[in-house]
């Protein structure tokens, strides 16, 4: 039975809506430090990611129709992070960014960047969009390494949200 949740599928990976349920699971991810360091607010209580979840399924899902979703490891069906589409204005223009946090145990595999390439594909060829950026900090050499493995460019340097980040952009070709 197919779930109506899900967004997309990869050769390994399910990235579906994150919902109520997930609450836990992406507590797990947000209170571990070493996932969470590059991460301007650094970890997340439970009450903070109760609040960024309702965020995400409210805002987001309602408003956008996109945002974070939960990535789903299929050969276990484990939820092993969420990536998606982030809306942003910077610098007066409507941007949206793809994003990626994945569970460490999963790190180095070449998922991030799996889930970051499906993730361009499905926001200009289903969500028309032109143009798609990253917004890594620039100590996060594995965050830029999977902007750079999209196909995207530095821009330039920016502080964001008070701290400073690394602008990185795609167009649709």
């Amino acid at each position: 039975m197919a779930d109506d949740r899900q967004i997309l599928e990869t050769e390994r990976l399910i990235l579906r809506k994150l919902t109520p349920d997930d609450l836990e699971a992406l507590f797990r991810l947000y209170r571990d430090p070493i996932i969470r360091e590059h991460f301007p607010e650094g970890v997340l209580s439970r009450a903070e990611t109760q609040a960024e979840l309702d965020w995400i399924i409210k805002v987001y899902y309602g408003d956008y129709d996109y945002g974070l979703w939960a990535t789903i490891y299929k050969p276990t069906g484990e939820f092993i992070g969420r990536c998606g589409l982030l809306p942003w204005v910077i610098d007066e223009r409507q941007e949206v960014e793809v994003a990626y946090l994945l569970d460490r145990a999963y790190w180095r595999q070449g998922l991030a960047t799996e889930a970051a390439q499906a993730i361009v594909a499905y926001g200009f060829d289903q969500l028309k969009f032109d143009r798609l950026i990253c917004l890594p900090i620039p100590e996060n050499a594995a965050s830029i390494r999977v902007a750079e493995k999209m196909g995207m460019h530095l821009e330039r340097e920016l502080v964001l949200d008070g701290s400073p980040a690394l602008l990185y952009s795609i167009a649709k070709s």
